[in-house]
């Protein structure tokens, strides 16, 4: 299947790609990640973790107000809103 995957840095930075069959996606350890199925099929993922030190991260500043943006789709099913719930709440975040 195709996969969007990406994670956020530390720096509030989103880095996404599309992913598809037999390509390989890093996450960083301790950073917000997320991946959706894209395509219009299936799509089956291999995780694997080498630390258990997770480290931490602001959550919300994190995902509402990275450059470029999460897209808002992604976000308003991560958390069971209404696109315009997170674009409200992005406009909270957005740089200054």
């Amino acid at each position: 299947g195709t996969i969007e995957v990406g994670f956020l840095t530390t720096a509030n930075r989103l880095l996404s790609k599309t992913v598809a069959t037999g390509d390989v996606f890093v996450f960083p350890r301790g950073l917000v990640h997320f991946q959706q199925n894209r395509g219009h099929g299936p799509a089956a993922v291999v995780a694997a973790f080498n630390s258990q030190l997770q480290g931490t991260q602001a959550i919300a500043m994190t995902l509402f107000g990275a450059t470029p943006p999460v897209p808002t789709d992604i976000l308003a099913k991560a958390f069971r809103v209404g696109s315009g719930e997170v674009e409200h709440i992005k406009a909270n975040f957005a740089p200054k």
